[in-house]
């Protein structure tokens, strides 16, 4: 164990070096800038087009897709709102300092655009598989957009996501509940690892349209109630919400010295964690969640790229956000606590007696439909690299791997996924800056109106 330690540390370093960062926010600036900051301005056109999209209204755009695009996006956003919400948050500010919620905003409103255009994408470029199912997502639009020849990217894409998926989507969601489930409740490891297997295994063997139904059900309400609980914080630590505000600020640009449990932070790891872990967050630029998009009853990918961002703006701007806020305003974040026991700290010093529990049943039900969406996400990649009769044995072995992963050593699972993360993202990004004139295209004639298809409404407000 040691020696694989050592080994995803040097990888690490490396794949989440300056350099990537560079990759990750200068191709979401590029893409942000060449489309004129639309996701940005259009943000309320999404919004309507989320609220519209509940239901699969145009009856002809059925044969187009298996989910309606608001259950598209609600899966998409089962795979993101996860322990990135509640650990993520928390280990970023624990070992970069208050700056690296900065770095999560920025990394946000860049991976906006981002979120866009692979939705795009994978919308323009998917294909149907043996079975009828609409599949699409990086590979796909590797393959179909960027031909033959870049044909190995593609494949390095999915070989990365059918891995990664057990790690960001799997071993660390299933290890995350258990620890917390454990230190709250004293249940044991095995048994909360059982217990999700047993659930995930129910609905992930039925495939995207159970995932899907499910998620349209479970998302919005968990994520109502936890912004819910932590607004009822805020009201409680009022007094504190300005100078927390303050602290992101300043020490986004300025190193912040050891205090209490708190080693200190470079500007450079306020910079480094916030990007990682805004991008473990909401995905934007994995290249993971247009593998549900693509499977949305649309015709028109611009309509769901709108739909995408908002992914990006509820995961980060808004659940991350609520996090940050009830960690900083509650003071408990210098004494040298990270990961998922600092924001149950945080929530308990407002509300004792049951604010830890709140988020241990929060983060039992964020992490579940991680698992969820991430199975879809691993099993699409596995089906681009072995094909269709392959998707059993993949949801079989995912499912297996739930109890393993909640009875594992934390620290290498979060290294891995860490890790893998990164490799997912390198050949997207590729993708989507040379693939990003059809980005451009596509946005300029749907919002001139040329690309808007028979008795399809054009929306221009905001």
């Amino acid at each position: 164990m040691e020696t694989l330690t050592s080994l995803f540390g040097a990888i690490n370093g490396v794949v989440w070096g300056p350099l990537m960062l560079i990759l990750l926010l200068g191709v979401g600036v590029y893409l942000q800038l060449g489309l004129k900051l639309m996701p940005i301005r259009k943000l309320g056109v999404g919004f309507k087009l989320m609220w519209q999209g509940r239901d699969a209204k145009d009856k002809s755009a059925e044969k187009d897709g298996e989910i309606s695009p608001f259950n598209a996006l609600m899966t998409s956003l089962s795979a993101t709102i996860g322990t990135g919400n509640i650990a993520g948050v928390a280990t970023a500010i624990a070992l970069g300092g208050p700056g690296a919620v900065f770095w999560m905003w920025i990394t946000a409103l860049v991976g906006m655009a981002t979120k866009f255009a692979e939705a795009l994408l994978a919308v323009r470029f998917r294909e149907t598989d043996s079975t009828g199912y609409h599949i699409g997502g990086p590979m796909f639009y590797i393959k179909n957009g960027l031909g033959k020849k870049w044909m190995w990217l593609g494949v390095l894409f999915a070989f990365f996501g059918a891995v990664a998926a057990f790690g960001i989507g799997n071993t660390v969601q299933s290890n995350s509940v258990a620890d917390a489930m454990d230190s709250t409740f004293g249940v044991p490891t095995w048994l909360t690892g059982v217990v999700i297997m047993v659930l995930a295994g129910a609905v992930i063997l039925g495939g995207i349209k159970r995932i899907a139904k499910v998620a349209g059900k479970l998302v919005p309400v968990m994520g109502i109630a936890y912004i819910i609980a932590g607004i009822v914080v805020l009201i409680i630590n009022a007094g504190q919400i300005g100078e927390a505000f303050s602290l992101i600020f300043y020490y986004a640009f300025n190193p912040m010295a050891a205090a209490g449990g708190f080693a200190g932070a470079a500007v450079m790891a306020a910079i480094r964690f916030g990007v990682a872990r805004g991008i473990f967050s909401n995905e934007a630029g994995l290249g993971s969640a247009p593998i549900a998009h693509a499977a949305a009853q649309t015709k028109n990918p611009v309509r769901q790229g709108l739909i995408a961002m908002l992914g990006t703006f509820i995961d980060t701007i808004v659940v991350c956000t609520i996090t940050a806020l009830v960690i900083l305003t509650s003071t408990v974040w210098i004494d040298g606590e990270e990961g998922a026991s600092l924001t149950a700290l945080s929530f308990d010093a407002a509300l004792p007696g049951f604010g830890n529990q709140i988020v241990a049943i929060a983060l039992a039900v964020f992490a579940f439909t991680t698992i969820l969406g991430w199975s879809f996400y691993g099993e699409k990649c596995f089906q681009f690299l072995f094909g269709t009769r392959s998707i059993m044995l993949y949801r079989v072995l995912f499912v297996l791997a739930i109890p393993l992963g909640a009875m594992a050593q934390l620290g290498f699972i979060w290294l891995m996924a860490d890790t893998f993360n990164a490799m997912m993202a390198i050949p997207n990004l590729i993708a989507l800056a040379l693939l990003s004139p059809v980005v451009f295209k596509l946005t300029k004639d749907y919002f001139d109106g040329k690309d808007v298809l028979p008795g399809e409404a054009l929306d221009h407000d905001n």
